[in-house]
């Protein structure tokens, strides 16, 4: 869930928000509220003895999980300033032409 947000929404952030701190901001809140609701989700699993994605024992961390999203958060995180850099780029892109004779 939370991959398929990233790619949705982290580099469209970057894109068509001027400010890179408010892209950053949004995209932080749309990935907590993702990942709040998928760890409800696969806890639910766990509990009805699901093991894909957290290990049996409840005293064993689940590194994995955090391994892996941390990765889509830090691949969040380069959408997001690639988007906002190419935004840029196009934003500041002159778009006059120049009618003066060439000296």
């Amino acid at each position: 869930m939370i991959a398929i947000v990233t790619i949705l929404f982290a580099f469209p952030l970057g894109f068509f928000l001027r400010n890179r701190l408010a892209a950053y901001v949004a995209y932080i809140a749309i990935f907590a509220y993702s990942f709040t609701y998928q760890t409800l989700y696969l806890l639910r699993a766990w509990v009805g003895d699901s093991t894909q994605a957290f290990p049996a024992d409840p005293e064993t961390l689940p590194l994995g999980y955090l391994a892996v999203t941390g990765g889509i958060y830090l691949v969040g995180f380069l959408l997001v300033t690639s988007g906002h850099h190419v935004g840029s780029k196009r934003r500041s892109r002159s778009t006059a032409v120049d009618l003066d004779p060439a000296h």
